[in-house]
């Protein structure tokens, strides 16, 4: 019986082209839409406000910024979120 090289050329390319059909697309989503956003357009901040926590009051600063593209060219936003100590009206 002779060795012919065809069947494991045949089995390597079986091989290559079952792997190449499972790749995993990227899924740039959020469960979320309030802290990330996909878009080439800047999200309009959110408005300033002042939370009383009794004894004393925080004002929460938010504001959208870029954190990269998608594959296909879209930029991806993320919420900032900063907090200062204010004296409460």
């Amino acid at each position: 019986m002779r060795f012919t090289p065809i069947l494991p050329l045949l089995a390597l390319t079986t091989l290559i082209a079952g792997c190449a059909g499972s790749a995993i697309a990227p899924n740039y989503t959020s469960q979320n839409p309030d802290i990330m956003r996909i878009g080439n357009e800047r999200p309009a901040d959110p408005q300033v406000k002042t939370e009383n926590l009794g004894s004393y009051c925080v004002k929460v600063t938010e504001t959208w910024s870029e954190q990269g593209k998608t594959p296909d060219g879209k930029t991806l936003w993320a919420l900032d979120t900063q907090r200062n100590v204010v004296p409460c009206n």
